[in-house]
């Protein structure tokens, strides 16, 4: 009996221990598991990102101020050319036969200048002898007058014909190449309403720029003289370079969304990159060597059992340099530690005061569901199977 007796106690004793035991294991297990990383140093750069389209710094759309057929065209695509070559040529015909219309009203305006000119000085000699009366030489005053202006107005009609035929000729007014040719020669140009572009010459494909639109939001960092990196679809593993040379205070909407122009200087030495090239721009803001960071997933980081903030705090503090992040004390316990914030580039901040190196900051944590007990299967509002 009496070892029965001392084998019942063991046994409570051991269901004791063993029940203690994975009370504590299941605690623990229910335990949330924090997710640290260190605070390191390294190069920071905070960029503003946009889209623009390459364009040459000088564009130029050669028109044309008369009508008529294109009978000859000098250059092509890509043709280069020089100030005051000829590119192409309209019909002369028309305007050819216009002037010497021109020539002979001309002509006979000054038949009549010449007749008038006489019917005056007879009149004058007339007058001193007293055979006419003055109102005759008076009208012969007012016929010369007329004629000379008949003939000035004649003379303008002909110098009109003459520059019109010499529109006719088409010419460069820069040096540079031809990116855009909008007529075949038997194309017929009609001016009568607006100047038709017939070429768009770049003046130097070696110095080109970049039309960035900035988002409203990223505008006000942006400054003449910051660099730019950027890449085209056509060189995707190349990096470009270029500066700010100007950001323009003429605001673009599109969609209720409001962007600037920014102009980006880029240098084209090598003629890789072509007009009208999509560009993906970043354009660089700050940069911080060997700065104190830490991902900004600590940031964002707050204990299950913190109260929430009111609506309009979290936004506010988000927007100043002292933010609170939480390390692990010696308990293993989240503790806040309030820091002061730099730059950042999206993935990491900058830290200027409140940690040091190496201290380990909680990015986020995870916990593990409590298991519950299995429902009695005869519970009320459990399905009965029979």
């Amino acid at each position: 009996m009496k070892l029965i007796k001392w084998l019942v106690i063991l046994a409570i004793v051991a269901g004791a221990i063993g029940g203690g035991w994975w009370w504590w294991k299941r605690r623990a297990n229910d335990a949330p598991q924090y997710q640290t990383t260190a605070v390191v140093r390294g190069d920071l750069t905070q960029l503003v990102t946009a889209t623009g389209q390459l364009n040459p710094v000088l564009n130029v759309q050669v028109g044309s101020q008369i009508s008529g057929i294109i009978d000859k065209l000098f250059v092509d695509f890509n043709s280069p050319v020089k100030a005051g070559q000829v590119i192409a040529l309209i019909d002369p015909s028309t305007y050819q036969a216009n002037l010497l219309q021109a020539e002979a009203d001309l002509a006979s305006v000054n038949a009549a200048l010449e007749l008038a000119k006489i019917n005056e000085s007879r009149a004058k000699e007339l007058l001193a002898k007293e055979l006419i009366p003055p109102s005759d030489y008076d009208k012969s005053i007012a016929g010369l007058h007329q004629a000379e202006a008949t003939v000035k107005q004649k003379e303008a009609s002909r110098a009109k014909v003459k520059i019109d035929l010499d529109r006719c000729t088409i010419t460069a007014p820069v040096d540079g190449i031809v990116i855009s040719r909008n007529v075949d020669v038997g194309q017929t140009v009609a001016a009568s309403l607006s100047a038709p572009t017939l070429f768009v010459i770049a003046n130097d494909l070696t110095k080109m720029q970049i039309d960035a639109n900035v988002a409203e939001a990223d505008i006000g960092v942006v400054e003449v003289g910051q660099k730019v990196d950027f890449t085209v679809d056509a060189f995707p593993m190349r990096t470009f370079h270029g500066e700010v040379m100007q950001v323009r205070n003429a605001p673009l909407t599109v969609q209720n969304v409001v962007t600037y122009d920014t102009v980006i200087a880029v240098n084209n030495g090598d003629l890789k990159l072509k007009p009208g090239m999509t560009a993906n721009v970043s354009i660089i803001i700050a940069q911080r060597p060997e700065a104190l960071k830490i991902p900004n997933a600590a940031l964002r980081y707050r204990p299950a059992d913190t109260t929430k903030p009111a609506p309009g705090a979290a936004k506010k503090r988000e927007h100043s340099p002292t933010r609170t992040v939480y390390i692990l004390d010696t308990a293993g316990k989240p503790q806040p530690v309030q820091v002061k914030t730099g730059i950042t580039d999206g993935l990491a901040t900058e830290i200027t005061d409140g940690l040091k190196e190496d201290d380990k900051v909680i990015t986020s944590s995870t916990a593990k569901p409590t298991t519950s007990a299995p429902q009695n299967p005869f519970s009320p509002g459990m399905p009965r199977r029979f």
